[in-house]
């Protein structure tokens, strides 16, 4: 229930907006993902390419590494311990806006956000 509350607090779950995930290339591909999803869910089921998630969002692989635009860090939930030991292992370059993208939840907020895809996960 705290669950429900906590997204609830933070706009309706289910409710659309757009991600726009940005290739090393440059080339951006924006998709329509839902609030309360994660952003590891909303690549996989957009068929981004770069983001592999092999552990299928369990915090066990770091091969959805992403980096953030440095405006939504104000956005983003802290990394808990085990993402961010999981970081050191990411095979790209770790940045201060890298993270898991199983592990942030999209919310309302987030609509139009700006997130890049590493250049290798392996």
């Amino acid at each position: 229930m705290l669950f429900l509350q906590s997204q609830a607090s933070r706009g309706i779950v289910g409710e659309k907006i757009e991600v726009h995930f940005i290739q090393t290339d440059g080339t951006v591909e924006t998709v329509e993902a839902e609030t309360g999803e994660s952003v590891m869910q909303a690549a996989v089921f957009n068929d981004i390419e770069g983001v592999e998630a092999e552990c299928g969002g369990s915090c066990m692989c770091a091969t959805c590494h992403v980096y953030f635009e440095e405006s939504a860090s104000v956005l983003l939930p802290p990394a808990a311990e085990d993402e961010t030991e999981m970081l050191e292992d990411a095979a790209a370059e770790r940045r201060p806006t890298s993270r898991l993208s199983c592990q942030v939840k999209l919310t309302s907020e987030m609509n139009g956000i700006r997130i890049s895809i590493p250049d290798r996960q392996y």
